[in-house]
């Protein structure tokens, strides 16, 4: 238990310093892409894997690892570039995504570097809509790319967005209307799904990419004499942002007397008692799994409660 809090205190370090630790791989050719560590299990040579029939094609089998079964996803198929041609030792990255457990194929692992999220930026305009990046940053003098895995996971396997019958009332939904929520996410298929669950619970929605531009737009509500807590009923932030992560959204948030009664929620594809220490330590309200629209319709439901008493 000792080991474990050691690199739980040692991790944390990084909260409120805006900095995130990334382990870049490659697939077939000289790209590079990134990951961040802390959605890293571990690292392994590829076991053997078993086929399993009329599964999606991206999933090329499945593999016993540690007495748990695991399935493993060819990443460059995912990604639209075809299966993965160069199949000689590859790898697996073990990887836990809003509380599920997959492996992603890839060519070679290279190594892990410290970075701050000010460095990692948004995919370039000209990418258009149907690409799998959701930021890029350089390294070296090579561009790295950051996959948006929650769209890969959505693809391969989707989610249910609906909300369970008696999660929302209409008692609910009629005072939901008048109130609205912030989000702020930088995948447009997380920003798609949260929208739509806070829609059917009845509230607004202002939905923004990133940390930073979060931030100026809550600054500038200050700046026009407006109270952020009065103005939303609460704010879900995922967390893995470029610019600037939820961790110090948050904390920046939290440090100014102008704002720091707005009630956040840390929405994000990252768990485990890492993630848990971090969020206690930023000072947010809550923190969420992704993506489970019942919980996540709950809490909603929750806080027009408790404004409602208030």
């Amino acid at each position: 238990m000792a080991g474990v809090m050691d690199a739980v205190n040692q991790r944390t370090q990084l909260v409120g310093q805006n900095r995130l630790e990334l382990l870049l791989f490659r697939l077939d050719g000289p790209q590079l892409y990134g990951i961040n560590v802390f959605k890293v299990r571990e690292v392994l040579q590829c076991p053997t894997l078993t086929v399993m029939p009329k599964s999606n094609p991206v999933v090329c089998g499945v593999a016993s690892i540690r007495g748990t079964t695991i399935p493993i996803l060819d990443l460059a198929m995912a990604t639209g570039f075809g299966a993965l041609k160069d199949q000689s030792n590859p790898f697996v990255i073990i990887t836990e995504y809003n509380t599920r457990t997959q492996g992603f194929l890839v060519r070679s692992v290279e190594r892990i570097v410290n970075m701050n999220w000010e460095d990692i930026h948004p995919p370039p305009k000209g990418t258009g809509r149907d690409h799998y990046l959701t930021a890029v940053t350089r390294m070296d003098d090579q561009l790295v790319e950051i996959i948006d895995v929650e769209k890969v996971l959505a693809e391969v396997s989707p989610s249910s967005e609906t909300i369970s019958q008696g999660v929302v009332d209409v008692d609910i939904q009629s005072k939901a209307i008048a109130l609205r929520v912030l989000t702020v996410d930088d995948s447009s298929v997380a920003r798609k799904q949260v929208s739509r669950c806070l829609q059917t619970v009845g509230v607004e929605v202002v939905s923004l990419n990133d940390g930073r531009q979060a931030l100026n737009y809550l600054r500038k509500l200050v700046e026009e004499g407006k109270d952020p807590s009065e103005e939303f009923l609460m704010m879900i932030s995922d967390i893995e942002m470029p610019e600037m992560d939820g961790y110090t959204l948050t904390a920046e948030i939290r440090n100014d007397p102008r704002m720091h009664n707005l009630h956040i929620i840390l929405h994000t594809s990252l768990s485990g008692v890492f993630n848990q220490a971090m969020v206690k330590k930023v000072g947010a309200d809550d923190f969420l799994a992704k993506f489970r629209p019942d919980d996540l319709a709950s809490r909603v439901v929750d806080r027009i409660k408790a404004s409602d008493l208030s």
